[in-house]
């Protein structure tokens, strides 16, 4: 994903790929333009508000330049390949729920990648060849990913896993965190700079 012109935060620009922490990029860029919640609820959720309030044609028109400016996000942040698939819709909540819907999957379909994520999760080895580094990177894309289908993992289940995935050279920092440190409460960020003092 490369990123697109912006004036406070850049969009980065989905492909097809990676749709989970593009969604999560977006949406930290929505809520700080104030628009997050009209890109998820919608026109008729805010319209709502402001018809109860006996609102102007003013605010009014205010909603939907919000909406314009969050569709004219989306449709900056993807890809000439993507773009075909919400070129009609005229609403941020439409071009959002269609991207959604399509990269995103079903529960079924969610369901089935959140099973292939965690078998990897817990086959995952650092390799004798692996730096330490490249391991690290490596276990905490597998992590992301998982969290972006929706699994919930504890500290303490990646400091575990973290712990017990790594070659044999690290045994000794290892042993020394386990039997020092309290693994449910340390943070992953402690046990990485413990680890990459002893490397």
């Amino acid at each position: 994903m490369a990123g697109s012109g912006g004036s406070d935060l850049r969009a980065p620009i989905f492909n097809g790929e990676n749709y989970e922490f593009w969604k999560i990029r977006m949406r930290t860029i929505f809520k700080s333009h104030g628009i997050w919640n009209l890109v998820e609820k919608g026109l008729q959720a805010s319209d709502s508000k402001v018809d109860e309030e006996g609102s102007s044609d003013s605010e009014m028109v205010s909603l939907l330049m919000k909406d314009a400016k969050a569709l004219g996000i989306i449709q900056c942040a993807i890809s000439d390949d993507i773009f075909p698939r919400i070129s009609n819709e005229e609403t941020s909540k439409g071009a959002w729920d269609i991207l959604h819907q399509e990269f995103h999957g079903d529960k079924q379909v969610r369901s089935i990648m959140l099973q292939g994520l965690r078998r990897d999760f817990e086959y995952t080895r650092m390799r004798d060849d692996e730096i330490l580094s490249g391991y690290i990177t490596r276990l905490l894309e597998l992590v992301n990913q998982m969290k972006g289908y929706g699994e919930d993992l504890t500290k303490g289940r990646i400091v575990q896993k973290l712990l017990i995935s790594l070659t044999k050279e690290f045994d000794p920092v290892c042993y020394v965190i386990e039997q020092t440190r309290d693994i449910e409460t340390i943070e992953v960020q402690e046990v990485i700079a413990a680890l990459r003092g002893f490397a």
